[in-house]
């Protein structure tokens, strides 16, 4: 029986994109390329913060206060005289960390409970909707503001809350993938040889929301970063001196009209960030849907 169930396809046969269609793909979505180049460099930046930072983030200097963009410093000095240039670099270990982690809380919560609620369906469907309907009901800020307040200020609570937040889209996502795939012919096939409901999720289902689930994730990571950066601005997210984007324009708010610099950098990292994470979701999408990859030729 095992030998049987195994010879099941996983999913309809399917058109994969072999590596030497990769330049034709980048052709097709220019901006998506873009944007992961993008990406790719903010992740070196990251996981070398200790090399390439010029300056300790943390070390202040009251003789070089607020101190213009130099060759020393090419992007000024805060307040307390430290590296803005070195922050910033550290700063997107802190939001690029959070946002991984917050998918991973997000898909990790919010999957399994699609999958068991479009399959199962009747009462367990209408309990873990309702649920989602109750936290998609509260404003996603709002909601990670409070989770944030109630756990306490660290990077770790930050990624909970927000994973939590994005929890129910992924259910809903994963609910109706499943509740158009449960009544196809491979799914019955397997059925009718004895094939469990927990085998039929695992091997034959879960594997064909994969390509929504991956989409959804880097969309959400732009979303994570930006709200990270609304918590850390509002004074609950990661606490000093942790460097942060938004514990950055936090501190340049009140220095606005004597050192625009100051919100000027982090600023525009968080901004490119999050536009190169929605561009590269909206290319992702398309690539890995087969009507529109069959449409462009890929």
């Amino acid at each position: 029986m095992a030998h049987v169930l195994d010879a099941l396809p996983v999913a309809p046969p399917r058109r994969r994109i072999a590596p030497r269609k990769l330049w034709r793909t980048a052709r097709h979505h220019p901006m998506a390329a873009v944007a992961f180049c993008v990406i790719v460099v903010f992740v070196m930046i990251a996981v070398m913060a200790p090399l390439i930072a010029p300056h300790d983030p943390a070390e202040t200097d009251g003789r070089n206060r607020l101190q213009t963009p130099s060759w020393e410093h090419p992007f000024g000095t805060d307040s307390l005289g430290r590296d803005v240039l070195s922050r910033e670099i550290h700063g997107a270990r802190v939001s690029l960390q959070v946002a991984v982690l917050a998918v991973a809380v997000a898909a990790g919560v919010g999957v399994p409970l699609g999958l068991v609620s479009g399959f199962r369906g009747g009462w367990i469907d209408v309990v873990v909707m309702r649920m989602t309907d109750a936290v998609i009901a509260f404003p996603g800020l709002v909601l990670a503001l409070t989770l944030v307040l109630v756990l306490g200020p660290s990077i770790t609570n930050i990624m909970v809350a927000l994973g939590i937040g994005a929890a129910p889209n992924y259910a809903r996502l994963v609910r109706g993938q499943v509740l158009s795939l449960r009544n196809m012919e491979y799914i019955l096939a397997a059925r009718s040889i004895g094939a469990g409901d927990a085998r039929i999720m695992a091997r034959y289902l879960w594997p064909n929301t994969l390509p929504s689930v991956i989409v959804a994730g880097t969309l959400t990571m732009g979303t994570a970063i930006l709200a990270e950066a609304s918590l850390s601005f509002l004074g609950v997210g990661v606490r000093p001196p942790t460097p942060t984007w938004g514990g950055m324009l936090n501190e340049a708010f009140s220095q606005i009209y004597v050192a625009p610099f100051l919100s000027l950098f982090p600023g525009l990292a968080i901004f490119v960030i999050t536009l190169s994470f929605n561009l590269f979701g909206d290319g992702v999408r398309d690539v890995l849907d087969p009507r529109l990859r069959t449409a462009q030729g890929l």
